[in-house]
Order: C-alpha cells, then sequence, then structure tokens
C-alpha cells in the first residue's frame, strides 16, 4: 500500500533541549490554526505522549521501531495520520538509539525509514557563534532528513543575531523560528520524566499560551509545507482477527497511578473484541460490573501507596477476580500493585497479594532498556518458546520477578522475569503488542471464554 502523510519530526541535540515543549507548541499551533494533526512520539515514552494528548484532546501514538519493526511501524503512522499534518516528537538526542556504536533505533533512524523531514531544537542558551559549530555537526554527522531548525529558549532581540548566523554558516537549512522562555507555560518533572499531564489543573490554558506564541515566533507556514513536501510512504497492509463477536469487557487501571499505555496496543485490543472498561484502584471502592478480564498498566503507584492501601474493598475485588481465574495482565507499576507490599523508605503498604513479592523504591534505574523475551511455559499470553519484545523503565524493585520468561538485552545478558499462568501475566517489563499482536489475541480469547465459563 501506499499512503500521502504530510509529516515532521521534531527532533533533539538531547534530552532536556525542550523537544516537547516545543512539540507542544507547534500541535497548540497548529491545532489554534484548525489544522487536522495527529500526534506521535518516538520510543517507548508514556508521559509525552499525554502532553501531546491534552494539547489535541485525542490520543497521541509511538512510534518504536525497535518494539514494533519496520512495517508494522509504517503501518501504525499511516493508518492514523492527520490529513494536515502529522507531528513525530524525537527521543533523546536524534542520533541516540540503542546502544554506542551506531544510531540504531534513534529519531534519525525513524526518519531515514519513514523520509520525514527533521528540525532539529536547539537551546541557545550561552552560545554565540558555537551555536553554528554545534548544530553543523548534527548535520554532518551521519545520515539524516534535517531541513530546518528551532532555536528554543531564545529571545526576541537575539533571534535576528542567531538567524543571520546561521543563514551565513549553514545556508542549506531553514532557520523556522524561535521559542522564548515563558515561566507561565513551564512543566516540572520528576524521576521517571516531566510530570504527567493529568497532575497539572491548568495545563489546558499552559498548552494554548505555548500555541499562542508559536503562531508569533514560529514560521508555521514552512513548517506545513515542510511536512507536505515528504513522500508517500510505502507499506504492507496487516489484517486484525476479530476474535470475539460480542465485545468482552475487560476492566483497565486508569487513574494517575496507573496510566502508562501504548495507545496503538489498546487500540489492537479493541479491534480483536475487548471493551475496555476504565477504573480506579486509587479512588473506585468496587470493580466495574460484569468484567471477563483486566488490565493494570504501569504509572506511579508510589505516589499513592497510602490510598492503595487504604482501599481495602478494591484490592479485594481485584484478588478475588484472580483468584477465580480472571484473565489479569499486569506490567510495571500493575505488577508491584499486585504483589504482597511496597516499601518506601521504612514504611511498607499492603497491595493486592495476587502474586509474591515485595516490591521497594530504589535510587537508580533498574533493569532499564529494551529486551526480548522468550516464554519458558505455555500460558495466558503465548506457548513456551514464542517471543515478544520489551522495554522497562523503573526506579523500583522487587525481591521475586518471577521465572516465566528468558529476558535478553543487546548486550548478551540474560535473566528470568514475570509471572504466567493460564490466567495471569504479571511483571515488569511493558510489552508492546504490536511487536507479536498473536499475544493480544490471547488474551481476548482468554477473556471471551471466561465469559463464557461464567455465563
Amino acid at each position: 500500500m501506499r499512503k500521502n502523510c504530510p509529516r515532521i519530526m521534531i527532533a533533539g541535540t538531547g534530552s532536556g533541549c525542550g523537544k516537547t515543549t516545543v512539540t507542544c507548541a507547534v500541535l497548540s499551533a497548529l491545532k489554534q490554526m484548525q489544522k487536522d494533526v495527529t500526534a506521535y512520539k518516538c520510543g517507548p515514552d508514556y508521559i509525552d505522549p499525554m502532553f501531546h494528548s491534552e494539547v489535541l484532546g485525542t490520543r497521541s501514538r509511538n512510534l518504536d521501531l525497535f518494539l514494533c519493526g519496520e512495517n508494522t511501524l509504517k503501518y501504525l503512522l499511516c493508518r492514523n495520520a492527520g490529513a494536515d499534518i502529522s507531528v513525530i516528537e524525537g527521543v533523546m538526542g536524534m542520533y541516540d538509539g540503542m546502544g554506542f556504536a551506531d544510531d540504531r533505533y534513534s529519531a534519525t533512524h525513524i526518519a531515514r525509514l519513514t523520509e520525514t523531514p527533521q528540525l532539529l531544537v536547539v537551546n541557545v542558551r550561552g552560545k554565540s557563534l558555537s551555536l553554528a559549530a554545534e548544530i553543523s555537526g548534527y548535520l554532518r554527522f551521519g545520515e539524516n532528513r534535517l531541513a530546518g531548525v528551532i532555536l528554543n529558549d531564545c529571545t526576541k532581540g537575539m533571534y535576528p543575531v542567531y538567524r543571520e548566523l546561521l543563514a551565513e554558516k549553514l545556508p542549506e537549512l531553514q532557520v523556522l523560528g524561535y521559542l522564548p522562555h515563558e515561566a507561565e507555560a513551564e512543566v516540572g518533572s520528576r524521576h521517571l520524566g516531566l510530570i504527567t499531564a493529568g497532575e497539572i489543573e491548568d495545563i489546558q490554558s499552559r498548552m494554548a499560551l505555548l500555541g499562542k506564541i508559536a503562531c508569533e515566533t514560529l514560521d508555521m507556514e514552512a513548517i506545513l509545507r515542510l511536512a507536505a513536501g515528504a513522500p508517500a510512504i510505502d507499506y504492507e497492509d496487516i489484517p486484525i482477527p476479530r476474535v470475539a463477536e460480542e465485545p468482552v469487557r475487560i476492566g483497565i487501571a486508569r487513574d494517575r497511578a496507573f496510566c502508562f499505555y501504548y495507545q496503538d496496543a489498546l487500540d489492537l485490543l479493541t479491534e480483536m473484541g475487548a471493551e475496555l472498561v476504565p477504573f480506579s484502584p486509587v479512588h473506585d471502592r468496587s470493580l466495574p460490573e460484569n468484567l471477563s478480564g483486566l488490565i493494570l498498566g504501569g504509572g506511579y503507584p508510589e505516589l499513592y501507596l497510602e490510598k492503595l492501601e487504604a482501599n481495602e474493598t478494591m484490592r479485594s475485588a481485584v484478588r478475588e477476580a484472580i483468584n477465580v481465574g480472571m484473565p489479569t495482565y499486569a506490567e510495571c507499576g500493575g505488577f508491584m500493585f499486585l504483589g504482597e507490599t511496597i516499601a518506601e523508605e521504612d514504611n511498607k503498604f499492603d497491595m493486592v497479594n495476587a502474586v509474591p513479592g515485595h516490591s521497594f523504591l530504589t535510587k537508580k534505574l533498574v533493569r532499564f532498556g529494551y529486551k526480548e523475551l522468550t516464554a519458558q511455559r505455555s500460558g495466558l499470553l503465548c506457548e513456551a518458546g514464542e517471543k515478544i519484545r520489551c522495554h522497562e523503565f523503573h526506579y523500583s524493585d522487587t525481591d521475586v520477578y518471577g521465572d516465566a520468561f528468558l529476558a535478553a538485552n543487546s548486550r548478551g545478558k540474560v535473566w528470568e522475569t514475570a509471572h504466567h499462568t493460564e490466567s495471569l501475566y504479571a511483571g515488569y517489563p511493558h510489552i508492546h503488542f504490536w511487536s507479536n499482536p498473536s499475544f493480544a489475541e490471547n488474551l481476548v480469547k482468554a477473556c471471551a471464554a471466561f465469559r463464557e465459563r461464567a455465563l
């Protein structure tokens, strides 16, 4: 298949350069211009897409080349692309991928694969002539699709100076404007990245302000022209089987403690026959009625330990559902919630006690990065020997990881992880179902079978 998808990628010199701020500013400006726009985030990040969603009022999506592969990435980009423009936010620095040897799975790798024009966000603070040297290095370091530059943290007075400098030193790149520092639009951060959008009461007004500023300081028409010039994308269609004719109700934990989900993975479950019913382990006293499955994603359970422990009726309801064999999928924060306790410093908080193990917070990333999982025994999601790719990003640890899968990283290290039975998957790895859609198919099938047994 072949599809025209007007698109740009907002790449950066590194984490902290302002990619997300600039991306949200551009998205908000496009929304104020009444353009049909879709947002994407390169890599496995959950938090940045929440900000995109708050700007657009729709779900943002991930483009992860390691987790999904080349054709699936292009398919997911094309099936959801905005009619006027798709804005793709890069990850880390534009060449930063899986390791130090090359740029595989980086934002630039994705830009090359999809032939997407890249706009480089550069923070100008403390720079004069070195700004041109820095941008020149990114332009000439390796094969890329760099087409323009956006200057971040730049004042109105200094912008003409920088623009003239870059026009002289790097005439092949368009200087597409600047974004000044705006205290009223700042967003804080914590150990997993930015504070989530749902925690900021005035997020809409902050994003609207960014858009207003972008309309005044960025050349939005030039950005739209670059997007329109992107070539059509060739890809193979991927059929999605409908495995439950009547929608099967699956409860999904959705609140500030459990909010890390890949939207495309949720869409895949829905198209296969799932009806995803949100509930809050923090605030709701019971599970929704007539459920045939549970999904508990990652998030920040460590910020709500007292409330999770105090909600005894919810913990009891989840434990009872698992004990009677309701198909349950839990990853990272959801896995911690299903364990016996979560400890923070000297305090321990009781959790669901449906899987063995005690979780505890640390001060460093644990088992961080991409991996491939191989099932050691058959269960809810797959047969023994089947594989799926995953990612881990957490500052907590546990004394019982589980031994149902072998996890292998790019450095050749292998270890056991996750619990897997006929009705349960629970582990730290964040799985993307588009890495192996049969895992999603098996989950929906199991939920449909549970419903039939319960009738």
